[in-house]
C-alpha cells in the first residue's frame, strides 16, 4: 500500500514536473530545428542577436559536512534566451538574458517539517527509500562576454544571478510521517532557511550549436546559522541552435 500526501504536502503533481516537460520539448526543437525548414525563417541578422540555449548538467555538490552524503549524478537542466549586442564586426560581443535553471540535491537527508531551524535531519537506518532530494529552481538574468570565430568555435566567459521560485523536497521510501509500514510518496514544500539568491561564474566552450558549459555557485543554498554551508558547481552541455 502506498501512502499519498495532501494538503501543504503535495504528492509528484509538481511545478518541476511541467518545468522538465518543458526544457525536454525545447532540447527535442533544439536538435530538430538545425535540419528543418523551419531555420530558412530566420534572418541571418536575427540569429546573430538572439540566442536560444537548452542544456543539461549534473550538480557537484561540495562543503559536504561529515555524514552528509549526495548522490554522484545531480541531474539538473537550464533553458535559456539572449540578446547579444556586438561590439563593432568584430568577433567579441555582449549576452544579457533571461532563463531558468533546476538545481537537484539527492541525499542521505529527509524533511523534518516541525523542526524552527535546519528543517532536514539525517535519514535513519531503520528506513527505506528509493529517493529523498531536494529541488532548487531560479529564474535567472545571463550575462556574457562572447567570442565566435570564423571556424565557429565559440567561447563564453559571464557570470548569472538567479532568484529561486518553488523550492521542495521529495520523498519516496518508508511512511515516517506516521510511522507506518507503508510506502509513501511525497512532495514538500514551504522550506525554510534557503538562501533566495544564487549566482556565480560561468564558462562555455562550443563548436556549431554543442556547447560544453560550467557554473560555479558563489552563494550556500542554506541561510548562515543553519549549519550546511554547501553549494553547487554545475557541469554539462548546452545546445544553442541560433
Amino acid at each position: 500500500m502506498v501512502t499519498f500526501v495532501t494538503g501543504k504536502i503535495y504528492y509528484m503533481k509538481s511545478i518541476q514536473k511541467t518545468l522538465f516537460t518543458l526544457a525536454a520539448a525545447l532540447l527535442c526543437i533544439a536538435f530538430l530545428l538545425p535540419r528543418s525548414g523551419m531555420a530558412q525563417v530566420v534572418k541571418p541578422s536575427t540569429k546573430k542577436r538572439i540566442s536560444i540555449g537548452v542544456g543539461l548538467y549534473t550538480d557537484i555538490w561540495m562543503n559536504t559536512p561529515d555524514g552528509m552524503k549526495a548522490r554522484t549524478i545531480n541531474q539538473g537542466v537550464q533553458v535559456f534566451g539572449t540578446y547579444n549586442m556586438p561590439f563593432g564586426k568584430g568577433p567579441f560581443s555582449f549576452a544579457i538574458g533571461l532563463g531558468l535553471s533546476i538545481h537537484n540535491l539527492y541525499w542521505n537527508y529527509r524533511y523534518q517539517g516541525d523542526s524552527l531551524n535546519f528543517q532536514f535531519v539525517k535519514i535513519e537506518d531503520t528506513l527505506k527509500y528509493k529517493r529523498s532530494k531536494i529541488c532548487l529552481p531560479f529564474l535567472e538574468i545571463p550575462l556574457e562576454f562572447r567570442l565566435k570565430t570564423k571556424s565557429k568555435v565559440s567561447v563564453g566567459v559571464g557570470f548569472k544571478v538567479g532568484y529561486m521560485i518553488y523550492a521542495h523536497s521529495k520523498w519516496v521510501g518508508d511512511d515516517y510521517l506516521f510511522n507506518s509500514t507503508n510506502a509513501l510518496k511525497a512532495s514538500f514544500k514551504d522550506i525554510k532557511n534557503l538562501e533566495k539568491f544564487a549566482y556565480g561564474p560561468t564558462l562555455r566552450v562550443g563548436y556549431k550549436w554543442f556547447n560544453v558549459n560550467a557554473y560555479y555557485s558563489l552563494a550556500s543554498v542554506f541561510q548562515k546559522g543553519t549549519g550546511i554551508d554547501i553549494y553547487p558547481i554545475s557541469v554539462g552541455f548546452i545546445l544553442m541552435p541560433f
